[in-house]
């Protein structure tokens, strides 16, 4: 009877040990699963995180950019009536509008640079919105250049109606210098 109190105690810890170890296994499939759902999870939210800041760039970026529009707009606005020339009727921005209505009307009548020209020389003032239409594009294509970090977006701004713009307010300022 010893022996068998004996075996039975022994098969009795065994099949604890045995349990016990198989409940570890399991607690470690467990826990690596939690591991790797956290891990997961983490990859998730720096995902979002950087989605979220790319986003509040591109949002502050627009508001900036906005102001700039704005601002180059003012100093077009009587440059344009100045030498009676009309935006497009178009659903552009307004600066753009502005813009390919003066190099439109340039396109079709090259007569719009002496215009131009002869209203920088005669009104200090259109000289003066020339000057600063000049210096704010010139700052934002410059900035652009060094925050776009594949070239495109600064790309699409210098080839586009703001760079075609400068070409020909530098043209005309350049113009008017000279014939002083």
């Amino acid at each position: 009877m010893t022996n068998t109190a004996i075996l039975i105690l022994v098969i009795i810890c065994t099949l604890a040990s045995l349990c016990s170890v198989l409940f570890i296994i399991g607690i470690n499939k467990n826990i690596k699963q939690i591991n790797k759902t956290l891990t997961y999870q983490y990859n998730l939210m720096v995902k979002i995180q950087n989605i979220l800041k790319n986003k509040f760039s591109v949002g502050e970026t627009a508001d900036k950019a906005e102001i700039i529009y704005q601002d180059l707009l003012q100093d077009l606005i009587p440059i344009m009536a100045a030498i009676d020339i009309m935006p497009r009727t178009t659903s552009e921005h307004p600066l753009w509008r502005a813009l390919g209505g003066i190099m439109d009307e340039y396109a079709k009548n090259p007569f719009v640079l002496e215009k131009l020209r002869r209203a920088i020389k005669l009104d200090s003032n259109i000289a003066h919105n020339v000057g600063h239409y000049l210096n704010r594009a010139n700052m934002f294509l410059q900035h652009m250049a060094t925050t776009d970090t594949d070239g495109i977006l600064s790309t699409t701004f210098t080839d586009g109606l703001l760079g075609q713009s400068l070409t020909f307010f530098a043209q005309a300022q350049a113009l008017a210098n000279t014939n002083k």
